[in-house]
């Protein structure tokens, strides 16, 4: 039986960041692909009424220091050792998401989206400035120019809209959230719950 499995993302989360950095080896132990659905995390929490976790707990520092605790535990688990917090945070999306678009109708997608989660989260670029988009994509052997021109067009912005919509239509309210066929699973710490069931529609 074909699994399917589809990622809801924002480069803008480091929690997508992290779950990027897990996925190939569920898919090594599973052998099923997973399918990157670029969604605005912005769009998402406006559609929804949803905050993102620095508005919902600003008033609450052991809630912030908790959630911090155990990314520092999620890192450690995975040895995720080359992330660093964006001194940027919070980079506004819409042009790297629109570029996502962009990098799946072009078939560049893979390398495209690891360009993108390294520069975010690893190296802690300004991904809502232009010209460290096209320097970032350059480096990474793309054309930066390009995508970068191409995410103007209306229906590269049309299709992020739609994604984002289609997204919170199946019951997104965040991200990462991840799909195994319909059943719905938010967040980083959710993944080995998603690999059980990988498992069980296998």
């Amino acid at each position: 039986m074909s699994v399917q499995v589809e990622f809801h993302y924002d480069f803008g989360s480091p929690n997508c960041y992290f779950v990027h950095k897990v996925i190939p080896e569920i898919e090594k132990r599973t052998g099923v692909k997973f399918s990157y659905f670029p969604i605005l995390l912005g769009g998402v929490f406006k559609l929804t009424n949803n905050k993102s976790p620095m508005q919902q707990f600003e008033g609450i520092p052991l809630k912030m220091d908790y959630m911090r605790l155990e990314s520092k535990r999620f890192v450690e688990e995975h040895k995720l050792t080359k992330f660093a917090m964006n001194p940027n945070f919070p980079v506004n999306t819409v042009q790297i998401m629109r570029g996502a678009i962009v990098a799946e109708d072009a078939g560049c997608s893979e390398e495209y989206i690891d360009a993108i989660f390294t520069a975010m989260w690893e190296t802690g670029k300004k991904m809502d400035d232009p010209e460290v988009i096209v320097e970032t994509l350059n480096s990474a052997g793309l054309d930066g120019a390009k995508i970068v021109e191409r995410t103007q067009e209306p229906a590269i912005k049309e299709t992020l809209i739609r994604n984002t919509n289609a997204s919170v239509e199946r019951g997104c309210f965040g991200a990462p959230m991840i799909f195994v066929g319909d059943e719905m699973y938010f967040g980083k710490d959710r993944l080995g719950a998603v690999e059980k069931e990988i498992t069980r529609q296998r």
